[in-house]
């Protein structure tokens, strides 16, 4: 399928690869517990394998699930949080739309008006639309950077209307506890860029759904992650 990551030189297949980057991004397992996982599975992969697979194939594969994506929806909600990496504070900037959709996320050392202008400036270059409203908590930041980068957008700003970002840190929070932490900004820029195109996607709303409309939905979910890592291509043997 056009798109799809290249395997070459890789003596595994597609799907045992794909398989052990779901475990990873999805669940909170470590490399060494993806690799027993597989031992179970009779498949005997090291967990250093593990670990460069992710590096090489999250990212393309969260980049071509949020390729099917629908455009983002017209209302953005806005956030930052505090990680500590190595003793130091950094700022993790969340945007998502209205439904949920991770818009995108960014390390950045500080939350003051020119790192929400920057925030701002690679949303609209990333995503290539412009929102009908932006929702951010109270922080004077946001409202500088508004009105030097999106003057005609409307902005709210107000604590309690900005749970939907909010929310779409919980995983993430989780993720970082069970890692002990991140070791470099850059590495947890790489993580989270594929993480937050990953998870999601297996993440619909199940308290909205029955058991019967969530199943469904999750078929549909893991025949696109088929086809956006290339196992749904391979052909079949007799």
């Amino acid at each position: 399928m056009k798109g799809t990551p290249s395997y070459r030189g890789h003596r595994y297949p597609v799907e045992v690869i794909s398989h052990c980057v779901w475990l990873y991004f999805r669940f909170p397992l470590s490399f060494r517990e993806v690799e027993e996982l597989m031992l179970q599975r009779g498949v005997i992969v090291s967990y250093e394998t593990v670990r460069r697979w992710c590096v090489k194939f999250g990212q393309a594969y969260a980049d071509g699930l949020r390729r099917r994506r629908p455009r983002p929806g017209d209302k953005w909600h806005l956030d930052e949080v505090f990680i500590r990496i190595n003793g130091e504070l950094k700022y993790l900037w969340r945007a998502v739309d209205q439904d949920g959709n991770v818009l995108d996320i960014w390390m950045q050392n500080r939350r003051d008006k020119a790192a929400a202008r920057r925030f701002f400036r690679r949303l609209l270059k990333k995503t290539r639309a412009v929102p009908r409203v932006v929702v951010t908590d109270k922080l004077r930041s946001y409202g500088v950077a508004h009105r030097e980068v999106m003057p005609f957008v409307e902005h709210r700003s107000h604590k309690g209307l900005n749970n939907r970002a909010e929310n779409s840190h919980q995983p993430t929070s989780q993720r970082e506890r069970a890692m002990k932490g991140f070791r470099s900004v850059g590495g947890a820029q790489r993580f989270l860029s594929a993480f937050s195109g990953i998870s999601p996607h297996f993440r619909p709303h199940r308290h909205l759904m029955t058991a019967h409309h969530y199943r469904a939905e999750m078929t549909v979910r893991f025949t696109i992650w088929d086809q956006v890592t290339g196992a749904a291509s391979r052909p079949t043997t007799a």
